[in-house]
């Protein structure tokens, strides 16, 4: 094994100054409900057995930048700003974006025999990790639909590469599903089998949880009439987050009285890539529209850095507002409906509290 094996599930984000300092993500660990196991071979159950060998030197490798982001990325935000959650106090910074190479899974069912089935039907691709207990199932699974899967255009991979080199064991080693556009809880490492079935995942991370409950459902009692009639979260909404400044932060102005203000932006499933930035400092009354920073490699799945200067009086208490828009015309709320497990929240990116001099 390269790295050592963890006895307890990663739960942990950089610092956003970290996270955004590059395009491409170098550190950065979304949640996952797994410790870190290992893996020789996958199957499907048609059946075909796969070595890494088999993945690496009989398919064609294709490479996919895309940001990966925990379903409860800015859990906080929601926690904070609308009412109480379940889960991890996630912030800002359950997200990374990095550039993944492997096969398309299409190519792995074709391979399997999976032909003749209409991609319409309703009918779902399962994966599978069986190395290590979950907090809450005795194992880690995720499904997406066949319709996805058989589409090149939508680029699942089973991704063996990262940045460039090998997968590390905490990024999935050796073979882990790169989901663009979907919630990372759906990116499932260490993977050991690939299932065409009927129904979703029967794993509780498919059933009972990564789902956004409605309204109604306000504690564990009253969630459970909810959980099996509320689809999973698969796509991910449009997101923005202000990076600098941080609430709290003492800012200062410029000449012309503006504070500058920088961040990333997320389009929502296949509606990238984000088209437009814009940034309020009086409230929502008026706006700015950010400009973006440019790299190698963006594109639909990815975020994008943005920056953009704004007038603020001063004094303290100072707010900072961003909303981003992407290519399918989705644009962030000021505030989304609150759900019991804080999963989607795509509020107005904020920077409260700001001591303007």
């Amino acid at each position: 094994m390269p790295e050592k094996i963890h006895e307890e599930p990663l739960n942990r984000e950089p610092e956003i100054s970290q996270l955004t300092s590059a395009f491409i993500t170098e550190d950065g660990q979304p949640r996952t409900s797994l410790t870190i196991g290992r893996t020789e071979s996958l199957s499907t159950d048609d059946p075909l057995s796969l070595s890494i060998t088999n993945l690496r030197s009989d398919f064609p490798q294709h490479e996919v930048v895309c940001a990966l982001q925990c379903a409860g990325n800015r859990r906080h935000d929601m926690r904070t700003t609308v009412k109480e959650v379940q889960g991890i106090d996630w912030s800002d910074g359950a997200v990374m974006n990095c550039r993944w190479r492997g096969p398309l899974l299409r190519d792995i069912l074709q391979k399997a025999g999976v032909v003749g089935i209409d991609p319409q039907e309703e009918a779902h691709v399962a994966f599978a990790s069986f190395q290590v207990e979950c907090q809450e199932d005795s194992w880690y699974g995720a499904s997406i639909p066949l319709s996805r899967a058989a589409d090149a255009d939508k680029e699942v991979i089973l991704a063996l590469e990262r940045n460039g080199k090998p997968l590390s064991v905490r990024h999935g080693y050796p073979v882990r599903v790169i989901t663009p556009g979907l919630a990372g809880a759906r990116a499932v490492k260490w993977l050991d089998r690939i299932t065409v079935q009927k129904e979703e995942s029967s794993n509780h991370y498919m059933q009972r949880d990564y789902k956004a409950l409605p309204p109604e459902a306000v504690d564990s009692e009253s969630a459970e009439r909810y959980w099996g009639i509320t689809p999973p979260v698969q796509e991910m909404p449009v997101n923005s987050v202000i990076a600098s400044p941080r609430t709290g932060d003492v800012v200062k102005r410029d000449a012309e009285g503006k504070v500058t203000c920088q961040g990333y932006a997320l389009p929502s499933g296949d509606g990238g890539p984000v088209v437009r930035v814009e940034v309020s400092a009086d409230g929502g009354r008026t706006w700015t529209e950010a400009e973006f920073e440019h790299h190698d490699g963006e594109g639909k799945w990815t975020w994008k850095f943005w920056r953009a200067k704004v007038v603020m009086t001063l004094g303290e208490s100072g707010v900072i507002f961003s909303k981003a828009t992407d290519a399918a015309g989705q644009t962030q709320p000021a505030r989304p409906p609150w759900n019991l497990r804080g999963v989607c929240y795509n509020g107005y990116g904020e920077a409260r509290d700001l001591t303007v001099s």
